[in-house]
């Protein structure tokens, strides 16, 4: 599942370059252009980082970084500002933020600072993997979508697991009933092709795709 990141940026070329930049690092980006329509989203639990600039009008990003910190007292912060005031960076470490970047900035180094923060504030994440817009936590051998779990059979899930670790490589079916089968099965390889029936049923969205006259390769 992918991170969310909000920005809220009233310079609208700068604001639509960093979500360009973040897209490309495959976050998901909500963009706002004034401190009024970001202040209706402070409330938004599923975002994992801000990135807010410090002059928004007759406002401040130290003002909402009260109202976000208010609902979400851990999510990270990242301040933008225009003024490299030493005044500024110390306010916005006392208001609780993660991290202060001034312009004009490359937005590759916001990009990585961006990664960094991600890294270091989800990494108890990061033995789930991201397969097709699904999470899949091995250790648990569960999956998700959309904070859903989705209920997969034991074979069901060590057939997703087998594709999820050999992504874009083909299996024959005999492959797959060897590999997930006992060795003393004697049942048809028909049963290879009913579990990847049901798995597709209940993941649509994977790219698990069929080579006729052999087999099937995810991606």
């Amino acid at each position: 599942m992918k991170k969310v990141i909000s920005i809220v940026e009233d310079e609208k070329d700068l604001n639509e370059l960093v979500k360009r930049y973040l897209e490309k690092e495959d976050y998901e980006v909500r963009s706002y252009l004034t401190f009024d329509e970001a202040s209706l989203h402070t409330e938004d639990m599923d975002v994992h980082l801000w990135i807010l600039d410090i002059m928004l009008g007759n406002k401040s990003g130290f003002d909402l970084i009260e109202e976000i910190r208010s609902n979400n007292p851990n999510v990270p912060v990242i301040f933008m500002s225009a003024r490299d005031k030493e005044f500024d960076r110390i306010i916005g470490l006392e208001k609780g933020s993660d991290d202060y970047i001034t312009k004009p900035f490359s937005p590759k180094e916001l990009v990585l600072r961006v990664n960094n923060i991600i890294r270091r504030t989800y990494r108890n994440d990061n033995s789930r993997i991201q397969a097709d817009g699904y999470e899949i936590d091995e250790a648990q051998r569960a999956v998700y979508t959309e904070n859903e779990q989705i209920e997969l059979t034991t074979k069901e899930f060590e057939l997703l697991m087998l594709f999820v670790n050999h992504r874009g490589k083909a299996f024959s079916r005999e492959q797959i009933l060897n590999a997930l089968w006992e060795e003393n099965y004697y049942g048809s390889d028909r049963v290879v092709d009913d579990t990847l029936r049901r798995l597709r049923k209940k993941m649509p969205n994977l790219s698990i795709h069929t080579i006729y006259g052999f087999g099937y390769r995810l991606g």
